[in-house]
């Protein structure tokens, strides 16, 4: 009985020491590429109107949403929220119907008033990754540029 406790002993250690020896599997975890933004219920955040930047103000954030179960358009154009229509011809084609904003008076209304023309003006869209253009029938380059809302 003495010398099995030296045996079961040196086997213990070995085991051990070769269970120490095997190459660790580390287990990292990759994040996914999150899947590109839709149009429909994603909330466009404005980037860019017109080539001009848009600076951030989280108390008046001017954003675009489309719903997905009806036609419709809404978001907020900085001060005025609006609402209205939206059609989708056909593969990246869109149009605004007439908006209608609330008309509260505000110290940046110019910005506004672009915006809702800007929306007004568009015939097409573009969406990379995160990134909704709106183009007009006329320009190459994008009239307004958003963001996808987190």
């Amino acid at each position: 009985m003495q010398q099995a406790r030296p045996l079961f002993f040196t086997g213990f250690i070995l085991s051990f020491l070769l269970n120490s020896c095997q190459p660790k599997l580390s287990h990292t975890v990759s994040s996914p590429t999150p899947p590109p933004a839709t149009l429909h219920t994603t909330r466009w955040l404005l980037y860019r109107l017109e080539a001009q930047p848009i600076p951030a103000n989280p108390e008046r954030e001017m954003y675009l949403q489309l719903s997905a179960t009806e036609t419709q358009a809404e978001g907020q154009a900085g001060c005025n929220r609006f609402r209205g229509a939206f059609t989708l011809p056909s593969g990246g084609k869109l149009q605004f119907g007439p908006l209608l904003s609330t008309k509260m008076a505000c110290p940046e209304l110019t910005l506004e008033n672009r915006f809702l023309n800007v929306l007004n003006n568009t015939r097409s869209y573009r969406i990379s990754a995160d990134t909704l253009r709106l183009y007009s029938e006329t320009t190459v380059a994008p009239l307004a540029v958003f963001l996808a809302g987190k």
